[in-house]
């Protein structure tokens, strides 16, 4: 996912976005417990996708305060 592409979409959206990538690195974690998981690149991947959704939105606050 590229970070133009999350800048393009709304507060409501960047949330729900995160809140399923947040889900998905924590059955992500369950595999690697029970050792059966098929796509250990994907850690990596989902953590990246959420911190720019955390960038993108700790961007717009800073700009809303400013204003």
């Amino acid at each position: 996912m590229k970070i133009k592409e999350l800048r393009e979409l709304g507060p409501e959206d960047l949330i729900n976005k995160e809140k399923v990538l947040k889900k998905e690195l924590f059955e992500l974690k369950y595999q690697r417990k029970t050792g059966r998981v098929e796509k250990p690149s994907r850690f990596k991947l989902i953590r990246r996708d959420i911190a720019k959704i955390l960038t993108v939105m700790n961007e717009r606050e800073k700009d809303g305060s400013k204003s």
